[in-house]
């Protein structure tokens, strides 16, 4: 494994355990040649997932899209990266134990939002406006009331 700090290729594996209900190995490694010290993700191969557009159309399901799109809506709130990813595992661990290897776009976004309302209300909000692609101040309002009543 590269090391992000000095780019050598050797290290050394400090400390392994498994991640995400078992479907990862966290590892954390050490640069033999600066010392630095990284984390690295062994996750199983498995078949790709395809998100399905409001449009019709598909695309490979890409966990750093979604994380940034989490990671953005929670932006200044006391929610850490370990939750997010936490947040997107469980995600994908729902999604293989179902099976499925094509979903709706729609899904994906309630399933973040059911995951982040019970995380923090605002970054709900956040990624809620956005999601439902609101038209108008009366549609948000309708929304929120509809949400939080």
């Amino acid at each position: 494994m590269r090391c992000p700090n000095c780019g050598n290729e050797d290290s050394k594996v400090v400390d392994s355990r498994p991640a995400d209900d078992g479907f990862t190995i966290r590892r954390r490694r050490e640069c033999l040649e600066c010392g630095f010290r990284f984390t690295t993700y062994e996750r199983m191969g498995e078949t790709p997932l395809v998100i399905i557009k409001s449009d019709g159309s598909s695309q490979a399901y890409n966990r750093e899209k979604l994380f940034r799109g989490v990671l953005i809506a929670c932006a200044k709130r006391p929610i850490s990266s370990e939750q997010i990813d936490s947040l997107i595992a469980s995600i994908e661990a729902e999604l293989r134990n179902s099976n499925t290897t094509q979903i709706p776009s729609k899904q994906l976004g309630n399933m973040v939002m059911q995951r982040l309302r019970t995380i923090d209300d605002v970054a709900y909000i956040r990624f809620a406006s956005v999601y439902k692609d609101f038209k108008s101040v009366e549609e948000f309002k309708n929304a929120l009331e509809e949400d939080f009543s």
